[in-house]
């Protein structure tokens, strides 16, 4: 849909820290209205840089935030950027790389750094799996609208899988598959490091191997066979599959797929999809765990399985190595309307705020209530998103819904600087939020961000205001 031309042009950053690589982009958006709703976006997206991948830096097996630090200073100054110009950032550290003990410190590090950056969380394999596929084939899923599309983006930690029709996600899985649980002296089948997935793998198998020792060919060959098994069982929803031991032990978040549709062709994404994508279009690969994992092995695996990669030559994703980046830069950041009701702009940003509830915008003021209630234990601030079903209320419902508002409100008497943030799918967000407060009158901390899609997730990150715009980000996806 076309946009309104002259909109303010904003820089967004995305950072992804994974099991292997790590990587950045930097993309410039117009900030304007589309013509026929008139809703805010980010419209004509154009990346101005990308940062070369590199090896995740480790340190005595845990994230080294000063050489992230390092990476993400030179990323900036090669691409010209200062940490005050970005309109909005990301970042979000995947796969083993989240499971390291100080990756939450890392994520704090990394929005000190930024500023105003909204970072994400470190463990939200949701998130990534949604965002993979934004990255990956949202555009593809909106070309081919009838086709069900399942996205698996395999990495060096887990293969985060997204079903989606028609350029929207209706489910999401997590699991613990993936290329680096075993780890070998490049040019070798020789162990250097086994992951606690890895090592249960093996076990499993029977195999009896430990760091310093050979994988032989048949056992590297059972470990492919039971990945390939475990892909099959995620594309098929075969649920007893995940119901043994090793099955729940690397089941992060289960893929349950939508019923009655048609059966769902698959795409590829992450380090693994790009390897899988260069052989299969006559590519050479680099020689044996080139990668000192099982990525190039993982890769020729799934090739010479025909109901993994039935549909790869008439279904090719873009971005396919660094989808989660391009849908964090991209994908991520919604935008508010121009009309929010934002009587403290000094209260932005807000950060890490849990979403309570998900209210039809007729609740009573006893839904009403009892959300708020919720809402009160949550030290920092709190988040309601009032749905209107597609309808744009009129103007008599949202005084309606104002007054109940405004009564629940004063019967919860929160604390005057506590937040507390309505989201909003029309441009109502300035009138309710003038009734809820009764004109000001209250001292309620009441932040009203509307024309914001609905989006199913646990938390939620406010920015600061960019010409009467908030930027916004969902992480928790559910």
């Amino acid at each position: 849909m076309p946009a309104i031309t002259g909109g303010a042009p904003v820089l967004l950053l995305g950072l992804d820290f994974g099991s292997t690589t790590s990587s950045a982009l930097i993309a410039q958006a117009s900030l304007s209205s589309q013509c026929v709703t008139g809703r805010m976006a980010l419209n004509e997206p154009r990346v101005l840089f990308r940062g070369d991948p590199v090896f995740t830096p480790f340190k005595d097996d845990i994230i080294d935030t000063g050489a992230i630090g390092d990476l993400i200073e030179g990323w900036l100054e090669q691409a010209g950027v200062r940490p005050q110009q970005l309109f909005s950032g990301g970042v979000i550290i995947t796969g083993l790389a989240a499971r390291r003990h100080n990756a939450q410190a890392l994520a704090h590090q990394v929005g000190q750094l930024l500023g105003n950056a909204l970072v994400t969380r470190a463990d939200d394999g949701g998130l990534e799996s949604w965002l993979a596929f934004m990255g990956s084939c949202s555009a593809l899923s909106r070309f081919h609208r009838q086709q069900p599309l399942l996205n698996l983006d395999i990495g060096g930690g887990t293969t985060n899988a997204a079903w989606g029709l028609d350029g929207n996600v209706l489910a999401t899985g997590c699991h613990f598959i993936g290329a680096r649980h075993l780890q070998f002296e490049p040019g070798s089948y020789r162990l250097r490091e086994l992951s606690a997935f890895g090592r249960a793998l093996l076990q499993h198998l029977g195999i009896a191997r430990e760091p310093g020792q050979e994988l032989m060919p048949l056992e590297r060959d059972a470990v492919l066979a039971w990945y390939i098994a475990a892909l099959l069982a995620i594309a098929e929803g075969d649920r007893a599959f995940f119901a043994t031991a090793l099955g729940r032990l690397v089941e992060q978040l289960p893929l349950l797929l939508p019923q009655g549709h048609a059966s769902a062709a698959l795409t590829f994404s992450g380090g693994v999809g790009e390897l899988l994508y260069r052989h299969l279009q006559g590519e050479t690969l680099p020689g044996t765990t080139f990668y000192g994992d099982l990525g190039i092995d993982l890769a020729l695996a799934i090739a010479r399985q025909p109901r993994l990669v039935g549909d790869a030559n008439r279904l090719l994703p873009e971005n396919r190595g660094r989808a989660t980046v391009y849908g964090l830069t991209l994908h991520n950041t919604e935008i508010s309307g121009s009309t929010l009701f934002l009587p403290r702009p000094q209260a932005l940003p807000l950060k890490d705020l849990p979403i309570v509830a998900r209210l039809p915008i007729d609740a009573s003021e006893r839904q009403l209530g009892d959300a708020l209630d919720l809402a009160l234990g949550s030290r920092d601030g709190a988040c309601l998103q009032l749905l209107d079903g597609g309808q744009v209320p009129r103007l008599e419902q949202v005084r309606q819904l104002g007054t109940r508002l405004a009564q629940a409100l004063q019967a919860a008497a929160p604390q005057p600087q506590w937040p507390l943030v309505l989201l909003l799918e029309s441009n109502i967000g300035k009138v309710l939020g003038n009734y809820a407060t009764d004109w000001g009158r209250s001292a309620c901390n009441l932040i009203v961000i509307d024309e914001v899609r609905e989006r199913s997730a646990h938390f939620i990150n406010l920015g600061k205001p960019h010409q009467h715009i908030v930027p916004v980000a969902f992480y928790g996806v559910h």
